[in-house]
């Protein structure tokens, strides 16, 4: 098991309109998080997983709690785009590109090509 794997102590302390307090091992990381998770299956030891801030690369530790850093997780930005489509809407706003070229793919190309256009000005 190397130092990365071995349990840290974390403590967390949110309040409804004040900055959450994020501490491992002593250290005030709330800065490089951007969204953190409490996680525990009953029998195992609680998972914490904090999502660091876009350009936030580095993070050392040491405690007694499992600690995974990652990269902010921006799926939930793209489901709800997605969710927020009107199918109807990128229907008709895709069979009237006028880059559709007949060949095999198209639609799917388009349909990509729509939502990446929508996503830019979004």
């Amino acid at each position: 098991m190397s130092a990365f794997d071995q349990p840290r102590r974390v403590r967390i302390t949110a309040l409804p309109d004040e900055p959450p307090v994020i501490e491992v091992c002593g250290l005030d990381v709330a800065p490089a998080v951007e969204v953190y998770r409490v996680t525990q299956v009953p029998g195992e030891a609680p998972e914490v997983t904090l999502f660091l801030s876009p350009g936030w690369e580095g993070f050392g530790f040491d405690g007694l709690a499992e600690v995974m850093a990652e990269p902010a997780n921006l799926r939930h930005v793209v489901v709800d785009f997605l969710n927020a489509v009107d199918a109807q809407k990128l229907d008709e706003a895709m069979f009237a590109r006028d880059d559709l070229d007949g060949r095999p793919g198209e639609l799917t190309r388009g349909l990509l090509a729509q939502l990446r256009e929508w996503a830019v000005g979004a």
